[in-house]
Order: C-alpha cells, then structure tokens, then sequence
C-alpha cells in the first residue's frame, strides 16, 4: 500500500496549491498598485511567507486572506516607493510587463494595465489606487473592498468615484491594439530615417515624450513637451539608431519595441495613442527596469 504522507506535508502541499491558484490574481494586484514587477514580486513573497505561517486551519476563504495581505502590503510599499521616488533623476515611467503568455495579468478584467494609464494612477493615493485597481480591474464588490481597506463601505465608494473623476480628467480614448502597433511601427520607422515631417504627422500638438534613466547618460532629464520638439528629439541622435537591432514585443497589453545593441537589449520603446495620434513616447533606458520586463517573461509562464 502507497504510504501516506505526514499531515504537516499534506497541509504545506495544500497551502502550496492553494497560494499557486491565485497567484497570478496577486501579482496582478500588486502590479497594478505598484508599477513595478520587482516590487510586486516582493510583496508575493511576503504574502506566501505569511500565509505559510497562518493558522489556515481557521481562514473561512483563503481568496479573501490573500488578497487583503497583498492589498495591504502593497499600499505599505507604495507609500515608501513614493518617498523614494521623489529623489529619481529624471521621470519615472512604470516597469512594463510581458502580457505575450498571460494578457490580463491575473485580472478578470484588462483594463488598468496599459502603461500610460499606470502612470496616471501614480497621480493617486495608494489606498485610492488599490481600491480603484480592485474594483476596476478585479471587479471586486465595495463592501469586499471595505473589507480589505478596513474602511466604511460609504468610504470605498467615495474613493473610488474621486479615482474615477482624477483618470477620466487626464485619460485619453485609446486606439485598438492594431492601430497602436501601427503608430509605434510608423514612428521608429520615421526615427530612424530622420522623417520629422512623417513624426510630426503622427503625433499630437500637446505630445510628451518621457526618458526614463534615472541619471544614465542620454536620458532626457526632463519631460520634452510639444510636436515639433518630440520629433527633433527622436531624430536628434543619429547614432542612437545606427547599428541596433529592433525586436517587436507586448508589453501591458501593447506593443513595444525592445532595441538591443551589440546584442544587448538597450532601450525599450512604446507610445499611448488616441484617434487624434500619438501623445506619449515613452524611453526606458534604465538598465534595471528593462531586465524586470525580460525576467516576467519567464515568471509568467512559469505559472500553472
């Protein structure tokens, strides 16, 4: 007969399926809150080392537990990262995600992942960005929400109709996601061949093209405001596109291009679009973001 296994080994071998089933939900929470895979990845760290450690024996729904720990631990981190990223050099641009394995990122819903409205959501409270994230993205109910925030459900709504007011301000009607992929497409190709007329054409009066380097040589320091600008500032560096090699990849959900040089990735390039054309070009040159976006990757497909 097949010898059963001790019941300490039974209970860690459930905890484990359990924490698996629902930790891409997790990241994809964290993500969201957060904007950065490493520090998500850190959270879901922390939430499998408590839920390790917690009497699950008395947990009613473990969904629940684990969903408030990463919530709660998410704000924590985010409120700290706010600090430290006021001492960022130059903009802070979220770190992108591969979505090519899994589009939603744990989501039931895929919005609140594209990276310009991440950006925007950084405008917020951490607890007014989570419960946005939980209620948006997630679809969970106010008084679910209430539950996780520790706070009124009368609260939870007025958070999250104010976090809903603040993006609509700021948000843009996107294009589809072919459409973008033929802007970004259209827009290297004009960068490359120096065509500021065709860059120009394609993007918006107010265009806003951000760097973000913190501090690596050839990173624009400060946003660059305008057409024109924009577009001389993408053909300003001739060798900047001399000798690289550029890969198409989905990043939150769009596509991007990762420009590799002496067959290294380099620098990662993506634009938010609205019918109207291109109104952000975003630069990732930060050597540490760039390797966060190649690692979740294999993250995601690493997931049951």
């Amino acid at each position: 007969m097949p010898v059963e296994p001790p019941p300490a080994t039974r209970s860690l071998e459930e905890a484990v399926s359990v924490f698996l089933r629902y930790r891409s939900r997790l990241f994809g929470i964290a993500y969201r809150v957060l904007g950065s895979t490493v520090e998500a990845e850190d959270v879901i760290q922390e939430v499998w080392l408590r839920w390790q450690k917690t009497d699950r024996a008395t947990v009613v729904s473990p969904v629940a537990f684990l969903s408030s720990t990463t919530t709660r631990l998410a704000i924590n981190v985010a409120q700290s990262a706010r600090v430290r990223r006021e001492t960022y050099i130059g903009p802070w641009l979220p770190e992108p995600v591969d979505t090519s394995v899994d589009p939603e990122v744990g989501a039931q819903r895929t919005e609140d992942l594209e990276l310009a409205l991440l950006l925007v959501l950084e405008k917020l409270s951490p607890a007014e960005r989570a419960a946005y994230v939980l209620r948006n993205a997630f679809d969970y109910t106010y008084p679910e929400i209430a539950e996780i925030l520790q706070l009124s459900t009368v609260n939870v709504r007025q958070i999250v109709s104010r976090a809903r007011r603040h993006l609509a301000a700021e948000q843009r009607e996107s294009v589809d996601i072919a459409e973008h992929r033929r802007l970004l497409h259209t827009f290297v190709s004009a960068a490359r061949t120096g065509d500021v007329a065709s860059l120009e054409a394609l993007l918006t009066p107010d265009a806003v093209s951000l760097s973000d380097g913190n501090g690596i040589r050839g990173a624009a320091r400060i946003p660059v405001v305008g057409r024109a600008r924009v577009a001389n500032l993408a053909t300003a560096y001739r060798r900047f596109w001399s000798d690289v090699d550029i890969r198409t990849v989905e990043a939150n959900g769009r596509a991007g291009v990762m420009i590799h040089r002496a067959g290294r990735p380099a620098t990662f390039l993506t634009t938010a679009a609205s019918p109207e054309g291109i109104y952000r070009v975003m630069w990732l040159l930060n050597p540490s973001k760039i390797a966060a976006f190649l690692q979740s990757r294999s993250r995601l497909a690493a997931l049951p």
